[in-house]
């Protein structure tokens, strides 16, 4: 540790500033495509994510100046989901972004600190807990003039050359991570071209998700492989003859959850019956999922309205937000933040692409005064195609080496998150040498 000294965050800043504030930033400024803003859905990992979806003008952004972050800068979220800290990889999609009304961006003097390995610094759980300890205790969780707080957090570095070869060390293994999710989608679809050919259909799409939701707009929006047979009227327009229009709850059976009290530590425990919120699925947004952060025991379970659900059931959130969708690994039970479908008459990959595809309309129908909630009854009432018995099974058998290879995959980079996570704090603390790997 003689290499380790303490400096504060404040000597390594060249630059720091908020986002835009108030009526700087309105809703009527966005454009649907321009100069990207960063929100908190890009700021779940280490990296700033590209998967924009909100836009200004160029002029817009200009004017905003002291709020565009570059590449290397660093992103931390300053209300809401407060402890959100990535930076810009050099190979971002774009640039420059605008840094939304929730989050500051901050410059580093390079010569000094390696960007990467302070990201990783501040993911360990001593990290966390020095952003968080200037974070307010009531209301809405917001850090407490986050930009003196920052720059005055106390951290221990080792030089920079140890710097950059302990998060060369942890990004190896984010790489290999990151590989997985980029096989997972693109995996060459000679896995089930046997199936698709056998069942005259084509598709073009080397990606291995958009393969899949390609084919079940294939099958069942545009009825492409059944082209040649006869058509007949439905409330949904022309359909194959033997299909029928009918409900969602005619094809699986709509379940939603409940809280234990939290006032009772014996509800809940590290290793009990897995119980899973929104909240779950927005830390880790995995296709599968086996369990949330924290289980709930028998005594929990029995003490509340939440329900068991079989392995394969499609859990859907329902509120705050609505839309995130996953597969149970294994028997789980949910929150009231879910309105999950346990398949009946349909398998769970055509309903869980029915749900995904089904999201935005969901959401226009939800109702709610302080936020939107899909109700059981809207879940229930979804109009939905139900095709025959036979083209349901040959959807399932096409869906079923793809998602099984999807799942492996997952599983692999959940060992390697953990792999990292285990070093993570070792290597930031010197317990752990570099040359002992």
């Amino acid at each position: 540790m003689e290499e380790w000294k303490e400096y504060k965050l404040g000597d390594y800043i060249l630059d720091i500033a908020a986002g835009p504030f108030g009526s700087n930033l309105k809703v009527e400024c966005f454009v649907p495509s321009g100069f990207p803003i960063i929100d908190g859905a890009n700021l779940r990992g280490f990296k700033v994510t590209d998967n924009v979806t909100k836009f200004v003008t160029e002029e817009k952004a200009r004017s905003l100046y002291r709020s565009i972050a570059k590449r290397n800068d660093v992103v931390v979220t300053i209300s809401g989901n407060v402890g959100q800290i990535s930076y810009i990889p050099f190979n971002s999609k774009y640039k420059e972004y605008l840094v939304s009304q929730r989050q500051f961006r901050v410059t580093f003097d390079t010569t000094k600190v390696y960007v990467p390995y302070l990201i990783y610094y501040f993911h360990t759980i001593e990290g966390q807990h020095k952003i968080l300890s200037f974070a307010n205790q009531t209301g809405v969780p917001a850090l407490a003039q986050p930009l003196k707080n920052f720059k005055n957090i106390d951290v221990q570095l080792p030089p920079l050359s140890k710097q950059k070869q302990i998060a060369s060390i942890l990004s190896s293994l984010d790489d290999k991570i990151d590989c997985n999710r980029r096989i997972n989608d693109n995996l060459p679809w000679i896995l089930w071209m046997v199936h698709v050919v056998l069942l005259l259909l084509k598709l073009k799409n080397d990606n291995l998700e958009q393969q899949a939701q390609a084919l079940f707009k294939s099958w069942f929006v545009d009825f492409e492989p059944f082209k040649g047979g006869e058509f007949v009227e439905s409330e949904m327009g022309l359909i194959p003859k033997g299909w029928k229009v009918g409900l969602l709850s005619e094809i699986g059976e709509i379940v939603g959850g409940s809280t234990p009290s939290k006032a009772k530590s014996q509800y809940y425990t590290s290793n009990g019956i897995p119980w899973l919120t929104p909240k779950d699925l927005s830390n880790s947004p995995c296709k599968f999922t086996a369990k949330g952060e924290i289980d709930i025991t028998k005594e929990g379970y029995a003490s509340c309205s939440t329900k068991i659900m079989p392995k394969g059931t499609v859990l859907f959130s329902s509120r705050a937000p609505i839309g995130y969708v996953s597969i149970a690994k294994n028997e789980i039970c949910t929150n009231q933040g879910f309105k999950s479908v346990v398949p009946k008459e349909a398998g769970t990959a055509f309903i869980y692409y029915f749900l995904k595809t089904s999201t935005k309309d969901i959401e226009n129908k939800a109702t709610g005064s302080t936020f939107k909630e899909a109700s059981g009854a809207l879940m229930k009432s979804l109009p939905t195609i139900i095709p025959t018995k036979s083209v349901l099974y040959g959807f399932e058998q096409i869906m079923e080496p793809i998602f099984r290879k999807q799942e492996t995959i997952e599983d692999e980079s959940r060992r390697l998150a953990q792999l990292r996570d285990t070093l993570l704090p070792k290597l930031m603390s010197g317990e752990l040498k570099v040359n002992e790997l």
